[in-house]
């Protein structure tokens, strides 16, 4: 399963760097890399309501950031 460990690994990343106060570009960036990562796993699992899920994501982080 190493779709499910790359976002496990991807969310402890992200809890590291929201602890230590990453700027929010290097958490979106990193988020973006999570929902690549849940796609994979998605994909692989041929789960339709995560796949649907990881679209939905995958829609609102390419929403343009105020």
């Amino acid at each position: 399963m190493d779709e499910a460990r790359a976002v496990i690994d991807r969310l402890e990343r992200i809890d590291v760097l929201d602890r230590d106060g990453a700027p929010p570009a290097v958490l979106l960036e990193e988020l973006r890399g999570l929902v690549r990562d849940a796609e994979a796993w998605a994909r692989l699992e041929r789960d339709e309501r995560a796949a649907a899920a990881v679209e939905r994501c995958d829609s609102a982080l390419a929403q343009p950031v105020a």
